[in-house]
């Protein structure tokens, strides 16, 4: 089978997988966050776009982040997905499309009309851009998948999924396991690595002690250890696995 025909099945493959994970996760109830978006519902264009033209090789190093921030994969369907890097970058620009969920106030989803950047993913993506230069070098060595699709909201600020309370986590780590699982085993990766302790630990849980699995330093700009060296910390894992390259 050809390598472009390998590929286009891989990218049916992760769709599907997002596909499922989504409508599985739009019938669970939630009472811990305010507000709960899910972006493969309404942005679900541009995610496509992005597994069809970055998704679907094997072999690569998988980067798997946490969920999404409000500025960045909530408005853009990207994980990490800051707005400037996105459209400018990624070249992904397509348009919100359905029903939109309950917003809040401070939070409103505004895809391709959004101004404002979000942090971690300039952090991300700026780094992948001045070492790779184009999105087509960057994705012949690595892709990036979030952990959970959802954003999730309460007393006016982003929850992380472990702020949720227990039965609602119950309900949400399965399902999300399930999907990585897939992913992984889709994508057949050289090398998996948790963007955060928590992304970390989801594999580690989900694949068990024999695979491999690397940490890196979350970007946000929350971090003072990710403010002072994490382009340091990312050279050093991508130099291990891509020596010529970085």
């Amino acid at each position: 089978m050809e390598k472009n025909q390998v590929n286009r099945m891989s990218a049916d493959r992760m769709l599907e997988i997002s596909r499922e994970l989504s409508q599985a996760l739009d019938q669970l109830k939630w009472t811990t966050p305010s507000h709960v978006y899910n972006p493969l519902d309404y942005a679900w264009a541009n995610h496509e776009e992005y597994i069809r033209r970055y998704g679907g090789q094997q072999g690569r190093i998988l980067m798997v982040g946490m969920n999404p921030g409000p500025w960045g994969m909530a408005q853009t369907g990207i994980p990490f997905g800051d707005i400037g890097f996105v459209t400018q970058w990624l070249q992904l620009c397509a348009p919100l499309s359905g029903p939109l969920p309950e917003q809040h106030p401070k939070y409103p989803i505004l895809g391709m009309e959004c101004h404002r950047r979000e942090g971690s993913g300039q952090r991300l993506w700026g780094w992948a851009q001045e070492r790779f230069v184009t999105p087509q070098k960057f994705f012949e060595q690595a892709f990036v998948w979030n952990y959970c699709p959802l954003l999730f909201l309460g007393q006016g600020r982003n929850l992380i999924p472990e702020k949720l309370k227990k039965a609602e986590r119950d309900a949400l780590t399965p399902l999300c396991d399930a999907a990585l699982r897939a992913v992984i085993e889709c994508l057949q990766p050289r090398v998996l690595v948790g963007i955060g302790r928590y992304a970390e630990q989801r594999i580690r849980t989900v694949m068990g002690a024999d695979t491999e699995v690397q940490y890196l330093l979350h970007p946000s700009p929350a971090s003072p250890q990710a403010n002072k060296n994490w382009v340091q910390h990312a050279d050093a894992l991508f130099a291990q696995y891509i020596p010529n390259q970085i």
